[in-house]
């Protein structure tokens, strides 16, 4: 007899619909066979399958047994077809109604006790059915909420396999999920380093601010102890909550990765992502013999901080130029190709030489010049070129380090600069809301920039001089620009004025 159980596969954030077809036949030795490109852990599936069936109240039939994946041609991986294969085997068997499976996609992996256990890549599945028109999803209990944020589709959340077969036969329905279209509420937890507990410093938090505001990219080169990795660390305390959209797109990254935390629906914080200099090139832009998101993706909408930048392989460093470039990686191996956004601000922190004194006020430099070149050269130029920010960090003033003991009254806090970034965000919302998938002006490409960055003559000449006098390329122009529309929108002006022009221009002067 033979049965058909729809099912999903993903690759990369594309979803494709899995026929799983089970055909349980009455003559021959009994047997289990899947077949269909299947990877090492779908092959696994036999025992599980086999047991979870037994211990949860149903027969499996000893018989032969043969699993199709279709489309045969499409490589298939993950635990996900544990229960549409125990559900065909079922509907093959006799013990379950065929009529009953139709119209819905089933996917999770099944524990030996028949129990479902947290499978990564639910909300896909749950976009693909609305996208399908199928009317509703069977999902793991922990990771059902993930589905339903995606109104067009019932997600029905499935404790274990005899749940399932009840509700199925009709005899305990199990009631749908409807958590809504909207990300659980943010809470704002006291920052873990507020801006007004950084002695000094305005010029370096300044710079994060503009950051923040219009998703740049940040360099901040400073002597050891300076408090580089401190004002990337207060960072995340003044970036905005998540849109609805945006939380949309950064929870899919972190479902097909399979970090969404068992029981939450959608990310609602901003990403920060530190990974350690040691960390290979597959680690940072994701890849593996299955595509897997790497940092740069997982940092999507968020902040990819990469402390002593230097320290990093060169060769992991230049891997970042296409998606810094293109807000994109794409990779591609032998079994599969995936594209992950990876729109991310970059923050980098650098010392100004190896031994990290040179042009310190106290402390004399102990590198020699060519040892000085050879460091700055494992950051090449293009990397640099795309760095919009570059900032000086100095050495804190000992009277300001000793003699505060509160904070300074000129010194604002973390509250009070995100209220400006959040109304910066707000600007750029409203500006470039037709166009999707842009947030900030940091995502415009160069037509954007011409079409929405308007300079006023003065602004139009300075800009002109500093053409000139730092050889800028034609990236680094634009860049220039989109800091000064930023600068332009934390003032709140519908113009570039010569004074956002000229700020914008003293972060492209030469620090490392």
């Amino acid at each position: 007899m033979l049965a058909c159980v729809k099912s999903v596969a993903n690759i990369g954030l594309e979803s494709v619909e899995v026929s799983v077809e089970v055909d349980v036949a009455e003559r021959g030795f009994p047997g289990f066979t899947i077949v269909g490109l299947p990877n090492k852990s779908i092959d696994e599936a036999k025992e599980r399958v086999k047991t979870a069936i037994n211990n949860a109240g149903a027969s499996f039939p000893e018989k032969r047994i043969t699993v199709n994946l279709a489309p045969a041609d499409l490589p298939k991986q993950g635990s996900a077809y544990d229960l549409p294969i125990a559900l065909g085997i079922l509907a093959a068997s006799g013990s379950l109604d065929h009529v009953h499976l139709a119209g819905g996609y089933y996917y999770g992996e099944l524990s030996l006790d028949g129990t479902l256990r947290p499978t990564r890549g639910v909300l896909l599945v749950a976009h693909l059915a609305g996208k399908q028109g199928v009317s509703g999803v069977y999902v793991p209990l922990p990771s059902a909420n993930e589905g339903s944020v995606v109104s067009s589709v019932s997600t029905y959340p499935v404790k274990d396999l005899a749940e399932l077969i009840d509700h199925l036969n009709g005899i305990k329905k199990i009631t749908p999920l409807s958590v809504g279209m909207h990300p659980q509420p943010e809470t704002r937890d006291e920052p873990e380093i507020d801006f007004a507990e950084i002695s000094g410093q305005e010029a370096a938090k300044r710079a994060c601010e503009i950051a923040a505001a219009g998703g740049h990219n940040l360099l901040m080169v400073g002597p050891p102890g300076a408090g580089k990795t401190m004002l990337a660390k207060a960072l995340p305390g003044i970036l905005p909550p998540l849109t609805k959209e945006e939380a949309l797109e950064v929870t899919r990254i972190y479902s097909v990765a399979g970090l969404v935390v068992p029981g939450e629906s959608l990310i609602s914080k901003r990403p920060f992502r530190g990974p350690h200099h040691t960390s290979s090139r597959v680690a940072l832009v994701g890849g593996g013999s299955s595509p897997e998101p790497g940092e740069v993706s997982l940092a999507h909408l968020g902040v990819l901080f990469l402390d002593e930048l230097p320290e990093f392989p060169r060769s992991s460093i230049e891997v970042l130029r296409q998606p810094m470039e293109d807000g994109l990686v794409t990779i591609s191996r032998a079994e599969a190709r995936a594209t992950y956004p990876a729109g991310f601000m970059m923050v980098a922190s650098a010392n100004p030489c190896p031994c990290g004194y040179l042009s310190h006020p106290t402390r004399a430099c102990q590198c020699n010049p060519k040892q000085v070149a050879r460091y700055r050269r494992r950051i090449s130029g293009p990397i640099l070129d795309r760095i919009d920010l570059h900032v000086f960090v100095d050495p804190v003033e000992a009277d300001k380090l000793i003699a505060k003991t509160a904070p300074l009254p000129h010194t604002e806090s973390t509250r009070t600069i995100r209220k400006r970034v959040i109304r910066a965000r707000s600007r750029q919302g409203y500006r470039l809301g037709s166009h999707c998938g842009i947030y900030t002006n940091a995502q415009m490409s160069n037509r954007l920039v011409k079409k929405y960055c308007l300079l006023t003559p003065e602004a139009s000449g300075i800009l002109k001089l500093a053409l000139q006098k730092y050889s800028l390329s034609a990236r680094g122009y634009f860049k220039l620009i989109k800091v000064a529309r930023t600068i332009a929108d934390l003032a709140g002006s519908p113009q570039i004025a010569p004074i956002h022009m000229a700020e914008a221009i003293q972060y492209r002067e030469k620090v490392f």
